[in-house]
């Protein structure tokens, strides 16, 4: 019987790579399936490093993809396989799929080494639903695989290709190298991220608005180069929103709050439909009506937001500080967590801690460091910003917290926790956000222990106050009302708290409106190049001297508030 020959991949059979007399002239987009050469590929491991990027990582993706629920995922660039066998491995069902069967032998390869047969299908993203089966609950694209695509045609098919793929409610998650930067201001790698090889170098041998040509230099003196479109930031954000992405989040190396030019790789987390129907514990609204929960989910999720609360607020933490023996607002914001831990009476080890309207975590991660780390002691962090949420999540694993602080996303109007299970609730300057403040209550005394306590802060208006007076604030927040200290002691007490101190500190609230207002106006350059637009940080200025002004005419009121629940 004669043998049939089967016909080798032409890929496979490739030695060189190959660009033609002028390599930074060839800018095209199937350029990708030559510069993958098996020689490269076998190389490429070394590049990513893979131990040390994933301690470089940690569980970014995968907590970002567990925390919304997803499950079937699909690995558009695999590569060689790194993130398919990391959410392999955590449990997710994944499909690996690229464009260079090199990459994808390799990737098969690594698979089998770790004891999984990986599910893999070679396609091209401008054809991808053509090769894959099925819809996803996520697709990931990382390690600056977008930026192979040199044809806008080829990128707005790609994305509706990975559009059509996902489920109603997928979500994408695309990475880029942070190309502005390049442009703008030349080249600079901590290899931090991605590229975590300390032996390998990759750096670009030229850039320009249309190519970027990077060289990889190999201990062996092997070298190799790609060419890729240098995407900006802005650009690709836009593209994601016109290919029918409804929400679009920017990240800088795995936390939201940076500087334009600090990040090696920005990632977007793009989700196909921002309509949730039992988002805030099933409720409903009538056609035309706004959910404030949804207003102050989306504000502080916002580019603009982001950029102004980390380079002003103070990034870890949004709340009121104290000012007595300091100016700086992120020294005072730190000051008024002690004080607050101060007022606590004792708590025996093992406490459970509740902070509703957590922001980034960083007061819980404090709490927890000021009790002397003690490994019985839990918090969970709930908060409408899934944003935030993911940072907090990132910023815990790095701090050794990941086991002791839960991050839940959801409305403390109906906190997803059992009756009767924290030793303490807290809460800095959240609750303002809800027009349910006595529902907030009613949910924390459920979920107070007996004994537990409740402290917490907000501003306020004065018991006294002209709602008139006050309308430039309430048209701020998107509400009619704030909460007093009469509200709180009488909406506390026909719940049945017993309330310990309400300590009036109005003075604070005015100092630290004023320092922000400061410290925005002398960033305000800073802030602009950093990608704030201008409507935004003068609506914000606007907005801050109303609160220094309403303080000022007494019409508002802060402090903090602490209530037992009855043994």
């Amino acid at each position: 019987m004669r043998a049939v020959r089967v016909p080798q991949n032409a890929e496979f059979e490739l030695d060189e790579q190959a660009y033609g007399q002028d390599p930074t002239a060839n800018r095209e987009t199937d350029l990708y399936r030559g510069e993958y050469i098996m020689s490269f590929v076998e190389k490429w491991d070394e590049l990513i490093d893979w131990d040390a990027r994933a301690n470089s990582e940690g569980q970014f993706f995968i907590d970002i993809l567990r925390a919304r629920g997803k499950e079937t995922v699909l690995d558009v660039a695999t590569g060689t396989g790194f993130h398919s066998v990391r959410l392999t491995q955590s449990g997710f069902n994944v499909t690996s799929a690229d464009g260079s069967a090199s990459m994808l032998a390799k990737a098969f390869e690594n698979g089998q080494k770790r004891g999984m047969i990986l599910k893999t299908v070679q396609a091209d993203w401008r054809w991808l639903n053509r090769d894959i089966q099925g819809k996803y609950d996520a697709i990931i694209c990382l390690g600056n695989s977008f930026t192979h695509l040199h044809e806008e045609k080829d990128r707005r098919r790609a994305l509706a290709e990975f559009y059509a793929a996902l489920k109603h409610d997928g979500i994408l998650i695309i990475d880029q190298r942070n190309y502005d930067a390049m442009l703008d201001h030349g080249f600079s790698s901590k290899h931090k991220y991605y590229y975590a090889g300390d032996k390998v170098k990759a750096e670009p041998e030229h850039i320009d608005e249309g190519l970027a040509r990077f060289k990889y230099s190999f201990p062996d003196g092997a070298e190799y180069t790609l060419n890729m479109f240098p995407i900006r930031k802005n650009y690709m954000r836009r593209l994601l929103s016109e290919a029918g992405f409804e929400r679009v989040r920017t990240y800088g190396d795995f936390q939201e709050t940076y500087a334009e030019e600090d990040p090696d790789f920005f990632i977007h987390i793009a989700e196909k439909s921002s309509l949730h129907l039992v988002r805030w514990g099933g409720a409903t609204l009538e056609e035309g009506q706004t959910d404030i929960r949804e207003v102050a989910e989306s504000y502080y999720d916002s580019d603009d937001a982001d950029t102004f609360y980390s380079t002003v607020w103070g990034g870890q933490d949004l709340h009121i500080g104290l000012y007595d023996t300091t100016k700086d607002i992120r020294t005072a914001s730190d000051l008024t967590i002690e004080e607050m831990l101060k007022m606590l009476p004792r708590l025996e080890d093992g406490a459970a801690f509740l902070d509703i309207g957590s922001g980034y975590g960083g007061a819980m991660r404090k709490v927890l460091s000021r009790r002397g780390d003690r490994e019985d002691d839990t918090a969970v962090c709930l908060n409408i910003s899934e944003v935030q949420n993911d940072t907090n999540r990132h910023r815990n694993r790095q701090k050794g917290y990941a086991d002791r602080i839960r991050v839940v996303h959801g409305a403390f109007e109906d906190i997803p926790e059992k009756p009767a299970s924290f030793d303490v609730v807290w809460s800095q300057d959240a609750i303002l956000h809800s027009d349910q403040r006595q529902q907030v209550l009613s949910e924390v005394f459920r979920v107070l222990k007996p004994g537990g306590y409740f402290i917490f802060t907000d501003p306020m208006q004065a018991d006294d106050a002209d709602p008139s007076a006050l309308q430039r604030v309430y048209d701020r927040i998107q509400l009619n009302s704030l909460g007093s200290m009469r509200f709180y002691r009488e909406a506390a007490e026909a719940l049945g708290f017993e309330v310990v101190e309400q300590r009036d500190m109005t003075n604070q609230l005015r100092t630290h409106y004023f320092r922000v207002r400061e410290e925005l106006i002398a960033n305000y350059k800073r802030l602009r190049d950093d990608g704030a637009s201008a409507e935004y940080l003068d609506k914000m200025a606007e907005g801050l001297q109303n609160w220094v002004d309403a303080a000022d005419a007494g019409q508002l009121s802060w402090g903090i508030q602490l209530f037992r629940k009855p043994a």
